[in-house]
């Protein structure tokens, strides 16, 4: 006899309900739970950058700042063929080569340099463009624009070329070459030999460097030393301080022995040139027509102790003139060979370089009064500056 429950059919339709309900919940707080996984993961990778910051050296930050001012110039000029007799060139050769070519040739130059104001101006160095017939520069992002020399100063070695064009470059940020000191950091940018974008680091190894004791007496300026590689190309490029500001216009390497030594045209001296050639075309040098050489008391003592010795110097510190160029504002005003400079205006003369300095400020035709000793006796005369003959 099979005896059930009659209830069991109610109480199992219960239990039934009961269990549908518990996984019922179960499922809903696995999805809140599923939800607030997917809502947390979401903002979390919201908040993380795609590309992970890279923090770069200063000199690539300062290299940013500039390098877009930054050109490559080309030039070409026409220059002569040195006359050549061709009979003095063996028969077997001419026959095999020719006769020489004869006439006029392209030469094809090229440099650096760095815009320096929103009109499109280019300073570069004068010996870059000096001459030249066309010059192309190249900016920073491959566009090519002709460019004009708006004028040229043989004596610092500095030009100015304006690019002809409307997208003209941004100009780079100026800084202060006063203020530098020797150890600071440099960076040489430009084209060394073809190679665009190139940048060079090292730091400022001396300051006030005389080109002239480099062997260039015609000009006259003071350099900045640098150990920055600048090979040919970088001439007119600019040196950069590590806060990515134009301290100076590269214009020269050490070759042979010392050979790895830059020099650069300090940018407040360079300023001021390109200033006088925008509104002159040309920049006026003022000169006295004396040749300087440094006296010291050791020097003296050694000369007067030669018995060949024609004059007795002043044992003392000053510019000792050694010659007089003939029809100068020096000789009009009666200095001779043998004269010891020691003052100028109210200041003493102990070197050349002190009495080049004022004469390179003052005005032309001003009077000048210099203070020296000849033949044991002080003498005060008064000399008028002129302009610099043979720049234009």
């Amino acid at each position: 006899m099979n005896l059930s429950d009659p209830d069991q059919p109610h109480r199992d339709a219960k239990s039934d309900k009961k269990n549908n309900h518990c996984f019922c919940r179960q499922m809903s707080q696995l999805l809140r739970q599923t939800l607030i996984l997917l809502l947390g993961g979401w903002f979390l990778i919201g908040s993380v950058p795609s590309v992970r910051a890279i923090d770069h050296s200063f000199v690539a930050d300062a290299v940013r700042r500039v390098a877009p001012a930054v050109v490559r110039i080309d030039t070409e000029r026409t220059v002569e063929r040195q006359p050549f007799d061709p009979t003095l060139i063996d028969p077997l050769l001419r026959d095999l080569l020719g006769d020489p070519a004869r006439g006029p040739e392209r030469e094809r130059g090229q440099g650096s340099g760095v815009v320096i104001d929103t009109e499109g101006l280019v300073l570069t160095n004068a010996h870059v463009v000096d001459r030249v017939e066309t010059v192309s520069v190249t900016l920073a992002d491959g566009e090519q624009l002709d460019g004009q020399v708006v004028g040229i100063d043989p004596v610092t070695d500095l030009a100015l070329v304006r690019l002809d064009g409307k997208a003209l470059p941004p100009q780079a940020p100026l800084g202060d070459s006063e203020i530098m000191e020797v150890g600071d950091w440099a960076i040489a940018l430009g084209t060394p030999f073809g190679l665009e974008r190139t940048v060079t680091l090292g730091i400022v190894s001396s300051l006030h460097r005389n080109i002239n004791t480099l062997g260039f007496s015609d000009k006259r300026l003071e350099l900045i030393q640098t150990d920055a590689a600048i090979n040919p190309g970088n001439s007119g490029g600019p040196l950069v301080n590590g806060e990515g500001e134009v301290i100076g216009i590269n214009t020269l390497v050490r070759s042979g022995p010392g050979a790895g030594l830059g020099f650069a045209i300090p940018i407040n001296l360079a300023r001021g040139v390109a200033d006088q050639l925008v509104q002159k075309g040309e920049v006026v040098h003022p000169y006295i027509g004396l040749q300087l050489v440094a006296l010291t008391p050791r020097i003296a003592r050694e000369h007067n102790e030669d018995p060949n010795a024609l004059v007795e110097l002043p044992e003392r510190r000053g510019a000792l003139v050694q010659s007089v160029l003939p029809e100068g504002p020096a000789e009009k005003a009666g200095l001779r060979r043998g004269d010891l400079v020691i003052g100028v205006r109210d200041q003493s003369v102990l070197d050349p370089q002190q009495l080049l300095e004022v004469v390179d400020g003052s005005p032309i035709g001003a009077q000048l009064q210099l203070k020296l000793l000849r033949n044991g006796r002080e003498l005060n005369l008064s000399v008028k500056p002129a302009p610099l003959p043979g720049l234009s």
